[in-house]
Formats: C-alpha cells, sequence, structure tokens
C-alpha cells in the first residue's frame, strides 16, 4: 500500500502541471492507496483556496477519488459522514472534525454557524463552552 501526499491529489484533481498529472494518474492507476484524513483536509483547503474550487465540486471529486476500489482511508465510516455532512452545507473541516467526535457526548466551540449548521446531524451535541 502507498501513501499519498496532498500534492499528489491537487495534481491528479486539477491537471495543472501535465508532467506531474500523468505520474499522479499512473499511481493511482497501478497501486492500491492510503489517503490520510490529514492529507484530504489540506487537499479540500488547497482546491478551495488556491484552485477556487466551490465546495460541490471538491465534495464531487472526493467523493469519485474515494469511491476508487484501490483507495483507503484510516476511518471509512467518519470520511464518508463527513462527504455527506460537506454535501449538506457543513464547512468540510468543521464536517470532518464533527464526524471524528461521534463516539463522544458533546463538541465544544465557539463557533455558532457551525453550531447551527451542525444541529440534528450528530448524535454529538455541538454547543458553546
Amino acid at each position: 500500500m502507498t501513501a499519498v501526499d496532498t500534492n499528489i491529489i491537487v495534481r491528479l484533481l486539477t491537471g495543472d502541471d501535465a508532467a506531474q498529472f500523468q505520474k499522479a494518474r499512473q499511481v493511482f492507476a497501478s497501486q492500491d492507496i492510503f489517503i490520510p484524513d490529514t492529507v484530504i483536509l489540506e487537499a479540500e483547503w488547497v482546491l478551495r483556496f488556491a484552485y477556487k474550487f466551490e465546495p460541490a465540486a471538491i465534495n464531487t471529486a472526493f467523493t469519485k477519488l474515494l469511491g476508487l476500489a484501490n483507495i483507503r482511508v484510516a476511518r471509512p465510516e467518519t470520511m464518508a459522514t463527513t462527504m455527506d455532512w460537506h454535501r449538506q452545507g457543513l464547512d468540510f473541516a468543521d464536517a470532518l472534525h464533527l464526524a471524528a467526535c461521534h463516539e463522544q457526548s458533546r463538541f465544544l466551540t465557539f463557533d455558532a454557524r457551525l453550531a447551527r449548521k451542525a444541529k440534528g446531524l450528530s448524535s454529538c451535541q455541538v454547543e458553546a463552552p
């Protein structure tokens, strides 16, 4: 199994460097790939800020990428929940943070927008301290 860095995913999804895109494509086509949660989180940020991808486009790209038979993530259920909540309008990082805390009773935040948007999504109560 081969783990990949953010720049490999970004090259694959943007094709902004032809040579690196071809190398990334070859890696994904020929190997079993592990993508750490931290890499997915960073890739979302890079695609949104540096490449101006819209959240829906990022969600679609990640859904397709993570759905490939040779792709593995550390916690598939957590990532599936993250993708679902992101599709429903939660910020990607917030969705990942909250999905990773599903076994906890409370998630404390000063982010009122997160608390409002997360209402009813998780069994974990999102609230201000």
